[in-house]
């Protein structure tokens, strides 16, 4: 797979219209923001397909694996940026490792990134006036670019943050908030969610990982596990082709019965019902 890279803190750039998409399954090393200026087709990343359409906002990060199905001619706007250029930005500390973490912890989130109705309502024109900015060479334009970008990565950064447990904030202790970006990055290996290994890994005892987890989402971590491993299996079965005993393999079940037992015990049917009922909402 192609690997693409980034030597600048930011790039920005603006397809023409295109037909097809110029590159196949690659991945990169840095951050990227796609906003769809216009067009329609399908964005598929880490095995997972998502319709796209005029005013789409996606977000890629580092080591995912993605390319465009187009159907009709795309335009696409690509924000590309490090984590260097998060931390050179005038924001405090603290908040840039909040944001850094948050932007990291999309890469399971297919589709697109906005989930408010009142983000997608100022993404629009705030998209408009960055692709203006980007052809343009007033006084300051530069200025105005980096502010731009600056709002739209707290725009993204609370839209994600949607998926977090509602009493996760920002005066959430950086430990709590550690425990759960390791989980989200683990999830496809259950060895690594045992509760032994996660106290070893943060240095604090089984009983007490418990308690302090709960303490500030509400749900013990097994619970939370179990419920964003559901949250992730139901994306498989709406916006994938994967089979049962893929997504089974996957997150580290024993096979498709297994995951048929799970599913249907906590959602009350089985994946292929949900699949269908899904596909028919659609």
């Amino acid at each position: 797979m192609i690997q693409d890279n980034l030597f600048e803190p930011f790039t920005l750039a603006m397809t023409e219209s295109l037909a097809e998409c110029p590159k196949g399954l690659h991945g990169h090393s840095f951050f990227e923001l796609v906003y769809i200026v216009e067009g329609t087709g399908r964005q598929c990343i880490n095995n997972i397909k998502f319709d796209y359409q005029q005013g789409h906002f996606f977000l890629l990060t580092p080591q995912d694996s993605h390319f465009f199905e187009i159907s009709s001619p795309t335009r696409f706007f690509f924000i590309r940026f490090n984590a260097a250029y998060i931390k050179n930005g005038n924001a405090k500390n603290a908040f840039i490792q909040r944001l850094e973490m948050v932007l990291r912890n999309a890469k399971h989130a297919p589709g697109c990134v906005l989930k408010s109705p009142s983000d997608q309502f100022i993404v629009h024109p705030l998209m408009q006036a960055l692709i203006r900015e980007h052809s343009n060479t007033d006084l300051y334009h530069k200025e105005l670019i980096d502010q731009y970008i600056s709002t739209l990565l707290v725009i993204v950064a609370r839209n994600i943050s949607l998926s977090l447990p509602e009493s996760f904030s920002e005066s959430t202790e950086e430990k709590a908030v550690d425990i759960l970006q390791y989980i989200q990055s683990n999830i496809y290996y259950p060895e690594k969610l045992r509760a032994e290994q996660i106290s070893r890994h943060f240095g604090i005892s089984e009983s007490y990982l418990s308690r302090y987890f709960k303490k500030h989402s509400d749900e013990n971590f097994q619970q939370y596990i179990l419920s964003y491993k559901l949250k992730l299996i139901e994306n498989r079965l709406l916006h994938s082709n994967m089979r049962m005993s893929e997504i089974a393999d996957e997150f580290g079940l024993t096979d498709k019965s297994h995951l048929n037992r799970l599913f249907k015990k906590h959602r009350g049917m089985n994946p292929s019902d949900f699949k269908k009922a899904g596909l028919v909402r659609t």
